[in-house]
């Protein structure tokens, strides 16, 4: 008998590149339009800027039972603190 979980709790997600292109593919129609039109009318030190936060957007929606947690977070079940949630992002990749 294995002492193994049913479901695994970690499931990890294959990073978006930090490529310009690569976001804007990642992400929803409405999402992509405000995503270019704000990384094209950014100064050049803030282009970096966008794109990480974008790239975060790409990839909390490309996590796996992202509709689930959606719902959850609007019932108020399983929250995670922006904190912990940015550290988990980080390690992802950004």
């Amino acid at each position: 008998m294995s002492a193994q979980p049913e479901h695994s709790v970690v499931r990890k997600v294959a990073a978006i590149p930090h490529t310009i292109n690569a976001i804007g593919e990642a992400l929803t129609g409405e999402q992509r339009a405000r995503f270019y039109g704000e990384v094209l009318a950014a100064e050049e030190a803030v282009v970096p800027a966008v794109m990480r936060s974008w790239w975060k957007v790409a990839m909390l929606a490309k996590a796996p039972a992202a509709e689930r947690s959606r719902a959850n977070a609007a019932a108020g079940r399983n929250l995670v603190s922006i904190d912990d949630l940015m550290t988990r992002l980080e390690g992802a990749g950004g």
